[in-house]
């Protein structure tokens, strides 16, 4: 589904406009981006799932053409886990 399929469902299910449904679609990613500032900060959609920031250290990686090691930058990751309603 894309974000105007997203907007034109929010739009119609609410009975509002396609601007007021945008609004709140940007505002409701907006929301889980803002919560997901903090390392180790999570965000819990009900009935959804949830979103968790985590950092994933510095390792070790192989290049598959070449077989030279390398090594991989640590770097803030983004997870998430489906809820038992949703699976």
């Amino acid at each position: 589904m894309t974000k105007a399929e997203m907007i034109e469902k929010i739009a119609k299910d609410a009975g509002i406009s396609k601007a007021a449904a945008a609004k709140a679609y940007d505002s409701f990613l907006d929301g889980i981006k803002s919560g997901l500032k903090k390392r180790g900060s999570k965000v819990t959609v009900f009935g959804f799932g949830t979103f968790k920031k985590v950092y994933r250290k510095t390792r070790q990686g192989r290049n598959p053409q070449t077989g030279e090691q390398i090594k991989i930058k640590g770097r803030n990751a983004v997870t998430f886990k489906a809820s038992k309603n949703l699976a």
